[in-house]
């Protein structure tokens, strides 16, 4: 009924797609017994078997062999079943061959349903398997479709897609069909409505992931990333520790000519980004997470972690940012609240008055541990790439 092709497919499918002939078989026998019974009554107990060796089905009737018979359709007296064999007793299953001989072209059609939706399901599941893994990872895909919300792109995962929702989308970055995208991969589920995979150009993690790939000393954990704040398509800033002092984090990360922050400033359209050297001391990082702008002074409050810093009169609107947006994301990546002011405003605030009546005589590294005067040394110049 079924020729010997199908069986060979089944084990193209198991050896292409890794999808064992048993998930096929199993469902198909399900399917042909719904089958049966849509065709020659619902009434009957039956079963289905498949026999790939001989390429055949075979259609069985289930009956329980009763002393008195109350459903013709599901039990037979023990009387008829010892006519065809001797030995069966009351509760033994009587199965009885009733394979139709139109059933060949149902058994054909259910055959190829079955397989085409098992095959689907089955590329779903391990698309699945595969796309689990690289959740927080970067994917290329291709854009494939744009409704009036979503950008779909398909990521080279059978009949997967992935779904680019309005909230993952950078503001003012241009979506086309059959465009090339790097995506982050930022969640992937089973839901009700099937699998679902969330991908997103807006997650500090498609930065982060960038880097590494950029960046082989990220890679070998050489250096790392400690912390990432981003204002999608604008700015970004990244914190990043070298832990072999022989090796410069914020130059492995530029490269040699900045080659390699512009390789990911180019995936990022353009977006500027702020590469910053971290450091233990929070108040050295809360000073270096304002650059470009130069920093006089940081007062902090470790009870709840507010920080006022002081910066000269002439960097104030280059602390604070167009629209308070680099203070904003200093704030972010050091997670202090951060109030700046600047060096002429300070001066009437009680809070700096020692630091100033002290500043000649010291250095920040002796000072309280709430408040630190920032050294001026050309060292301590803009640590600041990715701007073109």
């Amino acid at each position: 009924m079924i020729n010997k092709d199908f069986f060979l497919a089944l084990e193209d499918l198991e050896r292409e797609k890794g999808i064992k002939q048993e998930t096929f078989l199993q469902a198909l026998e399900a399917a042909l017994v719904l089958a049966y019974k849509k065709n020659y009554g619902e009434a009957s107990n039956i079963t289905v078997k498949l026999n790939p060796d001989r390429n055949m089905i075979r259609v069985f009737s289930v009956k329980q062999v009763v002393e008195e018979v109350t459903d013709e359709n599901k039990e037979i007296s023990l009387e008829d079943a010892r006519k065809v064999k001797k030995s069966y007793k009351i509760d033994d299953e009587f199965i009885e061959e009733i394979t139709p001989k139109s059933f060949g072209r149902i058994a054909a059609q259910t055959a190829k349903q079955v397989m085409m939706q098992k095959l689907r399901e089955a590329e779903r599941e391990v698309a699945m398997e595969e796309l689990g893994e690289k959740e927080n990872e970067i994917c290329t895909g291709i854009i494939r479709r744009i409704d009036a919300k979503n950008v779909y792109i398909d990521i080279g995962k059978g009949p997967l897609e992935a779904v680019l929702p309005p909230s993952e989308q950078v503001k003012g970055e241009r979506y086309e069909i059959n465009n090339k995208i790097k995506v982050y991969v930022k969640r992937v589920r089973n839901t009700s409505k099937g699998p679902q995979v969330l991908v997103s150009r807006t997650s500090p993690g498609l930065v982060k992931r960038l880097f590494e790939n950029e960046v082989p000393e990220i890679r070998q954990n050489i250096v790392v990333i400690k912390a990432i704040a981003r204002d999608p398509g604008n700015r970004t800033k990244i914190a990043v520790y070298s832990q072999d002092p022989s090796v410069d984090a914020i130059g492995a990360c530029v490269g040699n000519k900045g080659v390699r922050v512009n390789a990911v400033v180019s995936e990022l359209g353009g977006e500027k980004i702020d590469i910053i050297q971290w450091s233990e001391d929070q108040l050295e990082f809360i000073a270096m997470s304002l650059s470009p702008a130069k920093v006089v002074m940081v007062q902090a409050n470790y009870d709840d972690k507010t920080a006022k810093v002081v910066v000269p009169d002439d960097k104030l609107s280059l602390a604070i940012g167009k629209d308070g947006q680099n203070a904003r994301l200093a704030a972010k990546l050091t997670g202090w609240k951060i109030d700046v002011k600047s060096l002429t405003q300070s001066k009437t605030m009680p809070e700096f008055a020692d630091l100033y009546e002290r500043k000649d005589e010291i250095s920040f590294k002796d000072l309280d541990i709430d408040s630190i005067i920032v050294e001026d040394e050309e060292e301590e110049e803009e640590n600041i790439s990715g701007e073109s």
